[in-house]
């Protein structure tokens, strides 16, 4: 790749904008320029030299190596299953599917080991089966694809914006309205690529909350509709509303209380691929969360 830096990059680091023009991590783009795979006017530079306009960048990405997910037999809790699909009710903690530093004990290797391999293969062998993704530490509702058929149909139907994804949540504070649409495009935090935020040039993100009683003053139980699914979207959302989730380390303060957001995934509804049945669960909030409301005065509804 040939960039040439144009005025918005003029005094930047090379790592910094190497991380904004690649849309890769701070870590790596230091890594690719250590390794030499990026040069300024066709030399090799330090990760913190300074750019100018009109500086020439040249970047070779080497091709990555693609990990892949191994069977484990990991106990599962599955609200719904049959030929086309399973609906999971994931514990808080757990990944999703292998990445850097989570190569085993994922949602995904569980799933390969209960069904026997028998999963979609459209996301590749890294995230069979799946149609969405939940943060490691939200817990809740997940629908998996066990069939290439299923999966067209329910990723079409994510598309038109047609599953109910309901969430509930605990947040620090009390909102003005009891509720209300949130609006905003969400992209990469253009300082910190690790974390998202609302941007001006982010992707359409819309969510839907709703007040279910305020826990005194510090704290409020809220429920949470997605139209959309950028990633944090909801963590994003409320952080940039001055109500981020209890607990979360990325977006506010961590909680001694809570090993992660105070999040949960409570319902899923949608359009069976097969029999056109609308499939409608809901998963009641597991310990963590109850707990939580009960160091703050309140008890699960």
């Amino acid at each position: 790749m040939i960039i040439q830096v144009s005025h918005d990059y003029h005094g930047e680091r090379l790592d910094a904008a190497v991380a904004q023009l690649l849309d890769i991590t701070r870590a790596r783009a230091q890594g690719l320029i250590t390794d030499g795979h990026v040069l300024v006017n066709d030399n090799p530079v330090k990760k913190s030299a300074i750019l100018s306009e009109g500086d020439v960048l040249t970047a070779q990405l080497p091709e990555l190596i693609e990990l892949k997910a191994t069977p484990e037999e990991i106990p599962l809790d599955i609200r719904l299953e049959d030929e086309d699909l399973l609906v999971v009710n994931k514990p808080q903690g757990m990944v999703v599917h292998p990445a850097a530093g989570h190569g085993s004990g994922t949602l995904v290797n569980a799933l390969l080991w209960h069904c026997k391999g028998q999963l979609s293969g459209i996301n590749g062998v890294i995230r069979p089966g799946i149609v969405h993704r939940i943060d490691k530490d939200t817990s809740g509702l997940l629908i998996v694809a066990k069939t290439d058929f299923a999966h067209q149909h329910l990723a079409a139907q994510l598309a038109a914006h047609s599953v109910v994804r309901e969430y509930r949540a605990v947040v620090h504070g009390r909102l003005k309205e009891w509720q209300g649409t949130i609006n905003l495009p969400i992209g990469r935090h253009p300082k910190d690529r690790k974390r998202m935020a609302v941007v001006a040039n982010g992707k359409p993100a819309v969510t839907h909350y709703e007040v279910l009683r305020e826990l005194g003053d510090k704290y409020s139980e809220v429920k949470l509709a997605l139209e959309t699914g950028r990633t944090h979207q909801i963590r994003v959302h409320m952080a940039h509303m001055g109500r981020p989730m209890a607990g979360d380390s990325v977006y506010g303060t961590a909680d001694k209380r809570l090993q992660g957001q105070c999040l949960h995934a409570q319902r899923v509804a949608f359009v069976h691929p097969r029999t056109g049945e609308m499939v409608d669960m809901t998963a009641e909030l597991p310990g963590y969360f109850e707990g939580f409301l009960r160091s703050v005065g309140g008890l699960g509804i």
